[in-house]
């Protein structure tokens, strides 16, 4: 894989200044980063611009999940349905460093709104509808056998079980992942460059937009003969930018999760918890349990999202509900976070009943839009938009740019190859470096094959969170300590004290490899304190 580093930036941005691109997308979230990748992939000049870090926004605050949705089969979404499992069945093979199969238990209890029978044949829709391709079929379990897998579960007026496979995600890593595959293939892609504006020529076709460097503020114009907007919940904040009829489209919804010890919520699988009109997952992974979501309303910009104590509240109300024994209580809590999904507004009055399906739309000045749909569908998106996208250049060039093989691997050193028989590479690392067997066992699990080259170029006497922090550096264009801590490993996460006892030995890595760019590490530890306090000032409230 080439290089994508913070350390190329600058040469990125007089690219940026410099050339006239076939496409720019603008937003770096996981659309406009599998659009990036498909465009290039075909041959086109691409450029990405995101306005923050990448995948800062829905992109690495979603419930973590590639599925399906099996609730969406209430609302008779087949075809969504249908192109999720399908989807799901891709990443398995494009990235199996960051999907991982998982199986779902959803308990039926007497009194809810869908009986066994009904949820039965639910199940086999949702097998035939993967084709009979999930990692496993279904189960019917009864009440001792859903106790005996689900020790904690509530077992009064509990009808049963039924237990499905699914598959969980590192959301912001497939993000970087699918960045770097477009890198690759010669794509320009630079966070922290936002949009302001759009200038037209005398045909009124978009000739170039507007941007600004947010790291000194400098203004300048990137020429493009097409736009792509991917920017998720920011959709008609920056249509209003580029467009001056734009008409909103938009219902955005909040979106939080809580994060749990295992030992504290120790769940054999994932589990579906029916709340109201809403789902509320509890799902384990090998560093944490995630609880959520909620599903609200939200009206303004989506970076000044957060969690309130209402929505903490609530989820511990599903839980105490699903679990009494476990006597979760705000105290266990290690961390929240929040997001805006990006609905299309198709005029329900109930946010938990709006669809996820996706639109995309052209307008005659040279920009398409995306907007809505889910995460487990974002290269068929990707795919889609840039065909759209295409309409507005000549036969002989579309001839050209055919479509790409991008169910392929994202990284070559990552296949489902690599991980039939790992045990030599945990072993060659442990040989190779002071990391234990755990730290090797993680770094093999994180990065395949990419494991040998992570110590080749960075050298044999790093901890695990200096290997992770150099890759984050130099192949993920990660500038600050805060974007590491948030969106490349799960340290803000999965701790509970948010990873701050790791932070001298990472700041010392981001310190020795961005001599030119990093400032000081008071600077640093000041980001992510306030990023916390931001984050988590619920906790300082009575529940």
């Amino acid at each position: 894989m080439k290089r994508f580093s913070v350390l190329d930036r600058k040469s990125y941005l007089e690219k940026l200044k410099s050339e006239t691109f076939d496409l720019l997308i603008i937003g770096g979230g996981i659309t406009g980063a599998g659009a990036a990748r498909d465009a290039a992939m075909r041959g086109m000049k691409v450029a990405l611009i995101e306005a923050d870090d990448f995948a800062s926004g829905t992109s690495s605050r979603s419930s973590k999940l590639v599925h399906g949705g099996i609730r969406y089969l209430e609302n008779y979404e087949f075809k969504l349905v249908f192109e999720a499992l399908s989807e799901r069945t891709k990443l398995f093979e494009m990235a199996p460093h960051l999907v991982h199969p998982l199986r779902f238990m959803i308990p039926l209890f007497k009194g809810g709104r869908v009986g066994m029978g009904l949820m039965g044949l639910g199940m086999w829709l949702y097998d035939a509808l993967s084709l009979f391709q999930a990692p496993e079929l279904h189960e019917r379990l009864n009440p001792k056998e859903s106790i005996k897998r689900q020790p904690l579960l509530q077992s009064e007026n509990l009808l049963g079980s039924y237990v499905y496979s699914d598959a969980y995600m590192d959301d912001d890593r497939l993000v970087f992942e699918t960045l770097r595959s477009a890198n690759n293939f010669g794509a320009v892609q630079v966070n922290f460059v936002k949009a302001t504006g759009a200038q037209f020529g005398k045909d009124g076709k978009i000739q170039s937009v507007q941007v600004e460097d947010q790291l000194n503020h400098q203004r300048f114009s990137i020429h493009a003969r097409h736009v792509i907007s991917s920017v998720g919940p920011w959709t008609d904040l920056l249509g209003a930018d580029l467009l001056h009829r734009w008409k909103k489209i938009l219902r955005p919804t909040k979106g939080v999760h809580l994060t749990f010890h295992q030992e504290r919520l120790p769940l054999s699988s994932a589990v579906v918890m029916a709340a109201e009109s809403r789902i509320v997952f509890g799902i384990p992974r090998h560093e944490m349990v995630i609880v959520g979501t909620t599903d609200t309303d939200f009206q303004g910009d989506p970076s000044t999202v957060n969690t309130t104590e209402e929505d903490v509240t609530y989820l511990l109300g599903v839980l105490k509900r699903y679990f009494p024994k476990a006597a979760i209580k705000k105290e266990d809590i290690l961390a929240s976070y929040s997001g805006v999904r990006p609905l299309v507004h198709d005029g329900s009055d109930n946010e938990g009943k709006t669809s996820r399906e996706h639109v995309i739309f052209s307008e005659p000045e040279g920009i398409t839009f995306v907007a809505g749909g889910k995460y487990t569908t974002y290269r068929l998106m990707a795919q889609q938009v840039v065909e759209k996208a295409l309409q507005f250049f000549s036969i002989e060039e579309r001839a050209q740019w055919q479509r790409a093989a991008t169910a392929s691997p994202l990284n070559p050193l990552v296949t489902v190859e690599t991980f039939a028989d790992s045990t030599h590479l945990v072993e060659d690392l442990c040989s190779q470096t002071r990391l234990s067997a755990a730290e090797a066992r993680l770094l093999v699990d994180r990065h395949g094959l990419e494991a040998h080259h992570l110590v080749k170029e960075y050298g044999h006497d790093l901890s695990y969170w200096e290997f992770e922090a150099a890759h984050a550096i130099h192949s993920t264009m990660c500038l600050h300590v805060e974007d590491f801590y948030r969106r490349r490993v799960p340290l803000f996460l999965a701790t509970k004290d948010h990873g701050l006892s790791q932070f001298n030995e990472v700041c010392r890595v981001f310190a020795e490899n961005l001599p030119q760019i990093f400032k000081s590490e008071s600077e640093e530890k000041s980001r992510i304190q306030k990023a916390i306090e931001s984050e988590m000032k619920w906790q300082s409230r009575q529940l």
